[in-house]
């Protein structure tokens, strides 16, 4: 058997999981998550979901490696299509898009019946997974911001029942959706790193926009919003 690490994004994301967890991760890759996980809690059981043949045959051989073929199932398919409905209580979608990610838990929707916990780590994008919990009754509980390798990675954990972190306020709740409620209490090295380039990028485009021949108002409007929480929160 091989000693498995993870990626300072994957023990985050692995990190939240509870102690037996039963959970699908979809895109395993290599099922280094699922593996990593089961090793140091032989109470896991967890599906590893991968759509495409290369990733699931790799999967496959890394389960079989590490001696957990009793506790991970590697099954090949798109999204959530590799569980059935109430076979799993968390479910782990990690490296994507947000957007991406939103998807393939709207499709999968029919399969969340019992699932407890969500634990996303997307690329970009993380306010569309904000706003996607809140549609479908789950709880934004944790968010967590890192920097490795030269790329800023969020993580975040939704639960079916809490108290709601948001601010009652709806100006201050549509901030908190592009920044993450949590995230702009703490406003750690990576959280300033990420906005202050989100900002250099965001007056790019509004001093392209305003010199542009036909100006779409209302992307515009929404920029210069973005561009005043950005100034506020980062001289803040």
């Amino acid at each position: 058997m091989n000693v498995l690490s993870l990626s300072e994004r994957l023990s985050a994301v692995a990190a939240h999981l509870p102690k037996s967890a039963h959970f699908v991760d979809v895109g395993s890759d290599h099922a280094y998550l699922p593996c990593y996980v089961c090793l140091q809690d032989p109470s896991s059981k967890a599906v590893a979901g991968e759509i495409n043949e290369g990733p699931y045959r790799s999967a496959q051989k890394q389960v079989k490696l590490q001696g957990l073929t009793d506790q991970i199932d590697v099954r090949k398919g798109d999204g959530l299509a590799v569980v059935q409905p109430d076979e799993v209580k968390q479910v782990v979608v990690a490296g994507m898009g947000g957007p991406l990610i939103a998807s393939i838990l709207e499709q999968g929707k029919e399969k969340l019946g019992r699932v407890e916990q969500l634990i996303v780590q997307p690329n970009i994008d993380a306010r569309a997974l904000r706003k996607w919990f809140q549609k479908n009754g789950f709880i934004l509980q944790k968010e967590q911001i890192l920097e490795e390798a030269g790329h800023i990675y969020e993580v975040l954990v939704a639960v079916r029942e809490g108290k709601s972190i948001y601010h009652e306020d709806a100006d201050v709740r549509e901030k908190e959706l592009l920044f993450g409620p949590v995230l702009l209490k703490e406003k750690n090295e990576a959280f300033r790193a990420k906005w202050l380039d989100y900002k250099r990028k965001l007056e790019r485009n509004v001093a392209n926009m305003q010199h542009a021949q036909q100006v779409d108002e209302a992307k515009l409007a929404s920029f210069k919003t973005e561009l005043r929480w950005l100034e506020e929160e980062l001289n803040d």
